[in-house]
């Protein structure tokens, strides 16, 4: 893989940094432009393992959807196939915030993220 260079903005916090990623052979060898310590974790999270916390909906029995979001971020190549698996599920109410939907997938459970019913 040859060396690259990748601009990004950081998200980690208000400040946006713009960030200058220079990677070989698929691993960061530099970070600029961050003015903290955790822009440069973004950088390196983001160019070698993305990662996204997803929220969506789950159907529920009597034809309403309860929003639902995953308890970490999982990878971000997985978001789609999580999303197919939940389209699957109709759970039954009430539900309270935080119950968990479904544990450990891509590793991290998804749980209501609303009370209803």
């Amino acid at each position: 893989m040859a060396d690259m260079k990748r601009n990004m903005t950081c998200i980690v916090c208000p400040m946006g940094c713009t960030l200058e990623v220079e990677l070989a052979e698929g691993n960061v060898t530099s970070v600029t432009g961050n003015t903290c310590p955790r822009g440069k974790d973004y950088a390196v999270s983001e160019c070698t393992n993305p990662r996204r916390t997803v929220t969506t909906t789950v159907a529920c029995q009597d034809g309403s959807f309860v929003p639902v979001k995953t308890s970490a971020p999982i990878p971000k190549g997985e978001m789609f196939n999580l999303v197919k698996e939940l389209s699957k599920i109709t759970i039954s109410l009430p539900i309270k915030a935080g119950d968990v939907i479904i544990k450990d997938i891509y590793g991290a459970d998804v749980v209501a993220a609303k009370s209803m019913g």
